[in-house]
């Protein structure tokens, strides 16, 4: 009992100070042999109690994939719970599922024979969902996690791994919000000004620290598209270009996006174009394990940085466990190359593969086809193994790179096949490469570009005020317009002589739209309601509730944010969780606040329209041009009614159409957002006075 007392306590204190600073470093060290280093990256495996399969997939799937891989290092970049009820309607933690994920990864522990030390697991944003503070508890990453067992509690993990005469850094960052707001406003990542000074300091470490050269690699459970920016605007692009960052690893987005989600940073400063000098990191996000059982190779053979992509559902066989996977590690992939060392160094004359085998490989060979012909082979090169025979082995030959010299960066590419004891064969993927170091486009989709290479940052902050400049306008400059008009006793005869048979009517059709925006903003409580309204959302909050734990205390949120006050520190927080709020801001904006705005100015012009036309039906019925123009309650409108039946202006069709279009919104809105009921009430309001109050032409 004191034991757990202690542990608790200490959890409390590690978490203050984690909220304070958020910046602490764990920094180790692992040797390592060879000229090739590799390790596995798997992202959001989404252990949930609703899911069991996605648990024992980690041991069915990944433990023997990782026994024949045999990595240095195993990065699991977030995500590793799902932390939402079985309807996916709510988010909150739930600890049988942390359970769940421990005992599953102990047994790919166990099954794998690789270290525990070698894993690194961070926190990705279900793991936050409902976290009031790190060292609560709700925070079941500090009591579960491999990097909790590891003693690896703190936001940045440096691990090294130390060969004869080469260092290779992976810097794991947690961007996970330090006060865990349930979703759906818990999306981005927010790195503070104190965590970026904190990893830029520890890549400068390294810079200085080393005799021999250093590769960087950096990893994160959130892309750069949905990352923040600090309290003073800093963002980590600059930073890992700067600092020769060679790639960023990353998740959070799945493989139903895209499972090609790679981008390549480049960044000059002042002083480096005046010495010359650029700076450039490519980032790669790995899809989900949670549905498509992707896991990553990475590979780093004398600086040179690869990758492949496993999808373990195809690679693994029913009854023959793992199948051979080949992964080549040099020439690399001219689409994706390393783009710190373009233009530094010297080509080298040699092709070089790892093979991933259960079995005894018998013949390794390399094969290269040229594009320009039809992929027509023109190349065999044999390769032989280096090192030690035991599974995986590296392959190695030379190339006759004068060959290839010159050619565009996606003419010749290459492909290796291996042949083990059964005399079954397997290939790597067929890549394109270059030998003069010429970087190949990338063909990207539109919704590529849309996720991956948009800063949702910047395009909220667009929208949001494009959304609002919007609706100022659509409220006050239809006032002032009409404002003059009045002053000057222009409007009635120009609004009458829209539906004039006359060249004045024929020429107010065009101006039909000023007319809508006019005669929408006449009513001036409605108006003003409307105003204070669109004030209210953009000053006060727009709800409450529990915005962490479900026993936590009630926070608000507005347009600029959450307010929140966490329980026992006594520390509160405006602005959280922006821009992740723009899940909530931009629907209700967009397909709630403006169209409803629009509506309600079609009813009032539908009204007009409907008064209107009735005084032209009276005139031409009664033979005059100067009848008297019907109101809300003459007897004549009712007659013109009944004895039109076939005209929709008439029988209020326009009317029924739009009371019909707002309640469909409020009624697809309502349902799958119901905090936002109270909001949309003011709405009903404006319908109702807009519908049935009254209207003179006088």
């Amino acid at each position: 009992m004191a034991h757990s007392c202690l542990v608790g306590v200490s959890l409390f204190v590690v978490g203050f100070f984690w909220f304070v600073e958020s910046c602490a470093v764990s920094r180790e060290r692992i040797g390592v042999e060879g000229e090739v280093v590799w390790v596995v990256q798997v992202s959001d495996l989404h252990v949930s109690s609703y899911h069991g399969e996605r648990a024992e997939d980690l041991k069915r799937l990944l433990a023997p994939a990782l026994k024949i891989i045999r990595p240095s290092l195993v990065l699991i970049t977030g995500d590793l719970t799902d932390a939402k009820n079985m309807e996916r309607t709510s988010t909150r933690q739930d600890e049988s599922e942390w359970i769940q994920y421990k005992r599953a990864m102990d047994a790919v522990v166990k099954e794998s024979g690789i270290h525990r030390e070698a894993f690194l697991d961070i926190r990705g944003n279900h793991d936050k969902y409902g976290v009031p503070y790190v060292g609560g508890h709700l925070d079941f990453f500090s009591r579960y996690s491999l990097s909790s067992q590891s003693n690896r509690l703190n936001t940045i993990q440096s691990m090294a791994l130390v060969a004869k005469d080469r260092k290779y850094v992976f810097l794991g960052i947690d961007d996970s919000m330090n006060i865990g707001i349930r979703g759906p406003s818990n999306l981005f990542g927010h790195p503070s000004d104190l965590a970026i000074k904190c990893v830029e300091s520890e890549l400068e470490y390294w810079d200085s620290h080393s005799d021999t050269p250093v590769t960087k690699i950096t990893f994160g459970h959130f892309p750069m598209s949905f990352i923040a920016s600090s309290e003073s605007g800093r963002r980590y692009e600059s930073i890992f270009s700067r600092h020769s960052v060679s790639a960023y690893l990353c998740g959070h987005l799945h493989a139903k996006f895209s499972r090609r989600l790679f981008r390549h940073h480049s960044f000059n400063s002042a002083s480096d174009t005046k010495h010359g000098k650029s700076g450039q990191f490519w980032e790669w996000e790995l899809g989900d394990w949670k549905e498509s059982k992707l896991i990553r190779i990475l590979a780093i053979d004398g600086g040179k940085v690869s990758f492949s992509d496993i999808d373990l559902l195809t690679k693994t066989g029913p009854s023959d466990g793992f199948l051979t996977t080949i992964h080549v590690n040099y020439p690399l992939d001219s689409r994706s190359m390393n783009g710190v060392s373009l233009g530094h160094d010297l080509p080298r004359d040699d092709v070089g593969a790892l093979v991933f085998s259960q079995n005894l490989i018998l013949n390794v060979t390399a094969k290269i086809f040229d594009s320009s012909r039809a992929f027509r082979l023109v190349e065999e090169v044999p390769l032989q193994i280096t090192g030690s025979a035991i599974p995986p082995a590296l392959y190695r030959a030379k190339l006759n790179v004068g060959r290839y010299t010159g050619a565009p960066a996606t003419r010749f590419w290459l492909q290796v096949f291996a042949i083990d004891n059964l005399n079954r064969e397997a290939s790597s993927t067929l890549i394109p490469f270059s030998v003069d170091g010429k970087l190949g486009h990338l063909h990207k989709t539109w919704l590529e570009c849309l996720i991956f290479h948009t800063s949702w940052e910047d395009l909220y902050l667009i929208l949001l005020w494009s959304n609002i400049g919007f609706l100022f306008l659509l409220l006050f400059l239809p006032k002032l317009l009409n404002y003059f008009m009045q002053k000057s006793s222009s409007y009635q005869k120009w609004a009458m002589s829209v539906s004039v048979s006359s060249p004045l009517g024929q020429r107010g059709k065009y101006f039909l739209p000023l007319w809508f925006l006019i005669e929408g903003s006449r009513d001036v409580k409605i108006w003003c309601v409307m105003a204070v309204y669109l004030l209210y959302l953009l000053t006060f909050p727009w709800f409450w509730g529990h915005g962490t734990a479900v026993d936590s205390p009630i926070a608000s949120m507005s347009i600029h944010g959450w307010r929140v006050t966490i329980p026992g520190i006594h520390i509160g927080e405006d602005g959280l969780g922006s821009p992740d709020v723009m899940v909530i801001i931009l629907p209700f904006m967009y397909l709630i606040v403006g169209p409803l705005f629009i509506l309600i100015y079609g009813l009032y012009t539908e009204r007009a329209l409907f008064y209107i036309h009735c005084g032209d039906k009276l005139r031409s019925s009664q033979g005059s041009s100067k009848s008297p123009k019907p109101n809300g309650d003459s007897r004549q409108c009712r007659s013109i009614m009944a004895s039109n039946t076939s005209c929709k202006v008439c029988q209020g069709w326009m009317r029924t159409a739009l009371v019909l279009v707002a309640f469909c919104i409020f009624s697809c809105i309502s349902g799958n957002a119901p905090f936002l009921q109270q909001l949309m009430a003011w709405k009903l309001l404006f319908f109702r006075q807009a519908s049935y109050g009254r209207h003179y032409y006088y």
